[in-house]
């Protein structure tokens, strides 16, 4: 909604259009019309936002709260709407939304809403598009009220900084080495540069190197959840197979909850350009994908619930539940398992201490900018270790790509190949492991060794991304599920007699594609046994165990 400038000078008509008379009409059956008064306030920022106005009469306006006092947004003439992507979400509004002139105006709840967006294909079409281009100018504006205070040499302040990002909150980073207004909000807010990173959280509340649960529940990033509710399907983890299951899953009628434990997208979210997805034929940012996605599955009516991590799965009982990280318990008829797999560590002396501060699991523009014009190692051979060194050798001086192996015909798509082979600021180093990390305060030496028994090479590198190996993140699931010898989750055709407890299992039929060895538990992405780890596949799966899903809710 505070769009840049030159989004609003290019698509205006989009980012607040006008109903025409036939379009509100279709809307009137859907909500209630009350009267405005000059000064009233229609919502506050942090307030749970369930409705959508329509102005019928009179207006309104909108303002963003900053520290600074308010900044004007829109002014919203009769035809127009309020709204964005939190409108949808029933989650905390971003903006304060206050009558101009008296009039009257059309409130539309949240459920409704969601109603007309999957039923009215024109209405549809416009709602949307103008949510999602008022979040975009949201986050191009880098204002308002959520300010982080950080340091690019702080592994905290890159934590929030790819949470905030991935998760497309918008908010303004101020660094305390680069900003000069950086100390006047420390002395306002009674903090010390040695806190960072710090959260500004609706100009009010100060949080010192928040978690991301505690940063997620101060900005109001999440629907409430009731834990009463039996949902039909719970979907754990929103990659790519989670959010395929949810869209189709949502789509076809089920009521549909997803948990997620950081952002959306998984580890394909990390990836800065996908461009062997089909569809794309020049490329789509992980990111950007999870984020269509994520719409998609909220359009059709799925919950969505962040910054919460499954910690145990009751499988004892059906319906079954799954504890999360906040203490709290959600249940489902039906449960898909989308939890996916995470970047092996390697076995290095202080590789933690140098997590996030030289040491880096993802390559997006937030890491990105942390290494531009310096040289960077990428370990690993396979696709992400790919297009990350593809991608930072466009900004940074130099790639350094290491793989254990004889080379990367094997591991990754040709196409990568060929743009590694033909990029003269990425050198390849096969046979070639890590053998220690070293600095002080943060990664500023590399050691690696050539081939076993090979001599070591130490260089003055600082920023080193590991994209290796796959561990399955099913901690949470033992007890409950037959898991192979490496951790990943056993299905279909997979399973045993012997793997299938008796007194659970219905008669007379064997799992269900992509089911796990409990009825109505399913597994789909990398977090099951013998996937293929690609993105296509991921969400093939996803969308065609929805299926199975339907014939054991059935039963």
């Amino acid at each position: 909604m505070s769009a840049p400038s030159d989004l609003l000078k290019t698509r205006r008509q989009q980012v607040f259009p006008r109903l025409t008379p036939a379009q509100i009409a279709r809307l009137e059956p859907h909500g209630r019309k009350f009267a405005i008064r000059k000064g009233d306030v229609l919502a506050q920022p942090g307030e749970r936002s369930r409705q959508l106005v329509v102005v019928l009469s009179g207006s309104v306006e909108i303002v963003r709260a900053g520290l600074a006092g308010e900044e004007p947004v829109v002014v919203l003439w009769p035809g127009q709407f309020s709204g964005e992507m939190s409108t949808l979400r029933g989650v905390a509004s971003l903006v304060r939304i206050r009558v101009r002139e008296d009039g009257e105006a059309l409130a539309i709840e949240a459920e409704a809403l969601r109603g007309i967006v999957q039923d009215d294909y024109e209405l549809s079409e416009l709602l949307m598009r103008a949510f999602i281009l008022r979040r975009v100018g949201l986050i191009g504006s880098q204002g308002g009220d959520v300010i982080l205070i950080g340091s690019r040499h702080s592994a905290g302040t890159l934590r929030l900084q790819q949470f905030l990002t991935r998760n497309a909150y918008p908010y303004a980073n101020l660094d305390v080495e680069r900003d000069a207004s950086v100390q006047e909000l420390l002395d306002r807010f009674h903090v010390h540069v040695d806190d960072v990173p710090i959260v500004i959280c609706r100009g009010e509340t100060v949080l010192k190197n928040p978690g991301i649960h505690e940063l997620a529940e101060c900005l109001g990033m999440n629907p409430q959840l009731d834990e009463q509710r039996v949902r039909d399907l719970l979907v754990i983890g929103a990659g790519p197979a989670g959010l395929a299951a949810a869209v189709y899953g949502a789509s076809e009628g089920l009521d549909v909850l997803v948990i997620e434990a950081s952002a959306p997208g998984g580890q394909a979210g990390s990836s800065s350009k996908i461009e062997n997805y089909l569809g794309f034929p020049t490329g789509i940012s992980g990111q950007a994908l999870a984020g269509r996605a994520l719409v998609q599955a909220q359009k059709f009516g799925a919950e969505i619930s962040i910054a919460r991590s499954a910690l145990r799965l009751h499988c004892d009982d059906r319906p079954y539940g799954v504890e999360m990280s906040d203490g709290h318990t959600v249940r489902g008829r039906a449960v898909v398992i989308a939890t996916g797999a995470e970047y092996r560590q390697l076995a290095l002396a202080d590789l933690s201490r140098f997590i996030g501060n030289g040491v880096y699991y993802a390559a997006t523009a937030v890491e990105a900018r942390l290494c531009r014009g310096e040289e960077v190692i990428v370990v690993g051979g396979g696709n992400s270790a790919g297009q990350a060194a593809v991608f930072l050798a466009g900004s940074c001086r130099h790639v350094h790509l290491l793989v254990r192996s004889k080379g990367l015909a094997e591991s990754m798509s040709r196409y990568l190949v060929r743009r590694i082979e033909q990029s003269p600021g990425i050198t390849l180093h096969v046979h070639t492991e890590v053998s220690a990390l070293e600095g002080d305060d943060r990664l500023e030496r590399v050691r690696w060794r050539g081939a076993p028994a090979g001599p070591e090479e130490l260089r003055a590198i600082g920023h080193v991304f590991l994209m290796t190996g796959a561990v399955p993140n099913t901690r949470w699931l033992e007890g409950c599920l037959r898991l192979d010898d490496k951790g990943f989750v056993c299905t279909g055709t997979d399973l045993r007699d012997e793997d299938l407890p008796p007194q659970q299992w219905p008669a007379m039929r064997r799992p269900y594609a992509f089911e796990a060895s409990l009825p109505g538990i399913f597994a789909v992405g990398d977090v099951h046994s013998g996937s293929v780890k690609r993105v296509a596949s991921a969400v093939g799966e996803g969308s065609a165990c929805v299926q199975s899903v339907h014939r054991a809710l059935a039963q």
